[in-house]
């Protein structure tokens, strides 16, 4: 159950991006760490989080790689993807598509999510923008 709820986090809220799916899979008093550094709480904090990234990535995207599920836990190790559309970590747009790698500590309450502490490789994800800048 607790893996279901995290594949429909990321295939559908994220890779979707449907905003309506959010109370079946977050707690109302979610905490949550994206990847890019930001930290958020409740589903307006999330949603936020959700429309700054979709709106610098066209066509974003979410592959996991692999879960491992422990008591309350799942761990997902993830590939993030998009096309750089918009202003994003400084960089002007590009059109280019980026990927970085990345992976998420989800911990529930019950059968929704409570907290999602994200880490990305934010370091080859810039070195990425920093060469599609220069090769526009």
């Amino acid at each position: 159950m607790q893996k279901d709820q995290v594949r429909k986090f990321y295939n559908v809220i994220w890779d979707e991006y449907d905003k309506d799916a959010i109370p079946s899979v977050l707690s109302t008093d979610l905490t949550f760490r994206g990847s890019l550094g930001q930290e958020k709480r409740g589903h307006q904090g999330f949603i936020e989080y959700l429309d700054f990234v979709h709106e610098a990535l066209g066509g974003y995207a979410s592959i996991i790689e692999e879960l491992v599920e422990e008591g309350n836990k799942v761990f997902a190790k993830m590939t993030f993807t998009g096309v750089h559309q918009n202003d994003f970590m400084g960089y002007p747009p590009t059109d280019k598509r980026v990927s970085w790698k990345g992976c998420a500590l989800f911990t529930f309450n019950g059968d929704l999510v409570a907290d999602v502490w994200v880490l990305g490789d934010l370091k080859s994800l810039e070195e990425e923008l920093k060469r599609n800048e220069l090769n526009k």
